[in-house]
């Protein structure tokens, strides 16, 4: 079985917004829309601590170069 490529951060903002896009102009059966809705928000969760991550890097190199 093939393992599945970890996604980066454009791609993961992509689905995202294609995820949100679906949802709001197509009318979904309510267990496609919580299956997205579930997808979308683990995306969320992983763009955030992404960026937190991001943010945190470049504090610390704020601080060397001081």
């Amino acid at each position: 079985m093939a393992e599945k490529k970890e996604m980066s951060f454009e791609e993961k903002l992509n689905r995202l917004n294609a995820i949100v896009e679906k949802v709001e102009n197509e009318t979904l059966p309510i267990e496609e829309s919580l299956k997205l809705y579930e997808e979308g928000n683990a995306l969320i969760k992983e763009l955030e601590a992404t960026l937190k991550e991001a943010e945190k890097k470049i504090g610390q190199l704020h601080e060397v170069t001081k």
